[in-house]
C-alpha cells in the first residue's frame, strides 16, 4: 500500500485532490465533493485536535472489537459502508476551504513522519502502529478520491 509518510506517494495523493473541482460528481454515494473533503478531514481532526468527543470506554471496546480491523487493515472499503456520526456531512461545505485543510493535514502527517505515529493513541481504537495509521489515512482517502473519479 502507498504511504502517507512517503513524499512521492503524498505528491500523487495531492495531485489527485487537485484534479477535483467544485462540480465534480460522485460515481456512487450522496456526498457532494465539498462534503467528501470535509468528511476526509475528520480523520485528521481526530488525530490532531480535540474537536470530536472521544467514545466512552464501552464504545471504545466495541469499536476495537468490531471496527478497528476494517479501518486499519489493507483491505479496501466497500461502497456505501455505514459511517460514524462524526463523519456524516449533512450541510454543504466550502470546497476550497475543505480542500486546503485536507492538503494541509496530509502535509502535516508527512512532515511528522512514521515515528510520530508509531504507538500514537487513536481517537477510537487505542494505540496504533505507524502502519495502521498509514492504512487508515491512505485507505480512507483513496476510497473517497476513487468515489469522485480521481
Amino acid at each position: 500500500m502507498e504511504s502517507v509518510f512517503n513524499p512521492a506517494d503524498v505528491a500523487e495523493l495531492v495531485g489527485r485532490i487537485n484534479k477535483l473541482t467544485p462540480s465534480t460528481q460522485p460515481l456512487w454515494g450522496k456526498m457532494s465533493v465539498g462534503q467528501m473533503l470535509a468528511h476526509c478531514n475528520v480523520s485528521y481532526e481526530m488525530a490532531y485536535t480535540d474537536k470530536h468527543p472521544k467514545p466512552n470506554a464501552l464504545m471504545k471496546l466495541v469499536l476495537k472489537l468490531l471496527v478497528k480491523n476494517k479501518v486499519v487493515s489493507e483491505t479496501p472499503y466497500k461502497h456505501n459502508n455505514p459511517t460514524a456520526p462524526a463523519f456524516l456531512m449533512k450541510e454543504d461545505k466550502n470546497f476550497g476551504e475543505e480542500k486546503t485543510r485536507l492538503i494541509d493535514h496530509i502535509n502535516q502527517t508527512l512532515q511528522l513522519g512514521e515515528e510520530h505515529f508509531d504507538g500514537k493513541e487513536s481517537h477510537s481504537f487505542g494505540s496504533l502502529s505507524a502502519t495502521e495509521w498509514n492504512n487508515m489515512f491512505w485507505k480512507h482517502l483513496d476510497h473517497h478520491l476513487s468515489q469522485f473519479g480521481v
